[in-house]
């Protein structure tokens, strides 16, 4: 068996094929962070569990209707995303001129509802979600295998991530997305409705929660505690990279991912670890963030 650094090359290999697959979902997480944080100046604390409701769509849509998993890669990111559409118009849309900290405070009542009310229904233990036909299995490439399911997940986060920076960045929408952050007045003297472009923003960054769940669903078990047990991690992985930096939710997302990876493989006891010490010497070295802009 050949060894790279004293350490078998499956187990290199396998290690950075999990920090991919964590780095795919920490990368879509953030970049719904990052749009909502960069849009709309809310720091949506109940992302974890709008992660968790798009799963558990999956999961209602495959166990009641017998409707399978590519029609929940359509259908939950849009349910989650209207669910995300009903708390702004109710809530959030009141708290847009206040301290950050309001917003922080409101979504984090929601999480902490939603996740009760599926705790008491389901359980905290998981419930197993079917992997699609299509994609059971997976290639032998000679220095490891690459299950089929997790290459798509890597495949799909990617062109997801790299599609909405191409919306956000380089289109005509997008830029007026951006001018509304900074002068809505002159945005609606163009003839668009700027509150309806907020709140389906908003539903745009839930519903990347969402679909990240479905994605999810057939790797872990659908759980009430899946996305408390990961929004912390998505959070740093945000702070890094730069509060409403797209390109920085992306990179840092993939990036941290694959440093957490090999840090399971060389130092195992910091893996847990690793990636709030870099965000700790990241603040301690440019505050903004490795992509943000200075205030």
């Amino acid at each position: 068996m050949v060894e790279i650094f004293g350490i078998p090359s499956q187990a290199l290999f396998g290690q950075l094929l999990l920090g991919l697959i964590n780095g795919s979902f920490y990368a879509l997480l953030s970049l719904g962070l990052a749009v909502i944080f960069g849009m709309l100046n809310i720091i949506n604390f109940s992302h974890g569990a709008q992660y968790m409701m798009g799963a558990f769509v999956a999961y209602f849509l495959l166990q009641y209707f017998g409707l399978n998993y590519w029609v929940a890669l359509l259908v939950a990111p849009i349910v989650v995303g209207c669910f995300g559409i009903a708390i702004e118009r109710l809530f959030l849309q009141w708290l847009y001129k206040l301290d950050h900290l309001y917003g922080l405070l409101l979504t984090f009542g929601v999480a902490l509802i939603v996740e009760g009310l599926f705790r008491n229904q389901f359980g905290s233990s998981g419930q197993p979600y079917q992997m699609p036909d299509q994609l059971v299995g997976g290639q032998n490439l000679g220095f490891m295998f690459l299950p089929n399911y997790r290459a798509w997940v890597i495949a799909l986060s990617l062109g997801v991530c790299l599609t909405t920076w191409f919306i956000i960045e380089r289109t005509k929408l997008g830029s007026y997305l951006r001018a509304a952050t900074e002068n809505p007045t002159l945005v609606r003297a163009f003839g668009i409705n700027v509150p309806r472009m907020i709140t389906l923003t908003y539903g745009f960054g839930v519903g990347l929660a969402g679909l990240a769940g479905v994605m999810a669903a057939p790797i872990y078990n659908v759980s009430p505690q899946m996305g408390a047990e990961l929004i912390i991690v998505v959070f740093a992985v945000v702070v890094i990279g730069g509060m409403g930096s797209i390109m920085g939710a992306i990179v840092t997302g993939f990036g941290l991912g694959v440093v957490e990876g090999l840090t399971k493989v060389f130092f195992p006891e910091a893996s847990n670890t690793v990636i709030f010490i870099i965000m700790a010497i990241v603040l301690l070295i440019r505050p903004a963030g490795l992509f943000g802009r200075r205030g």
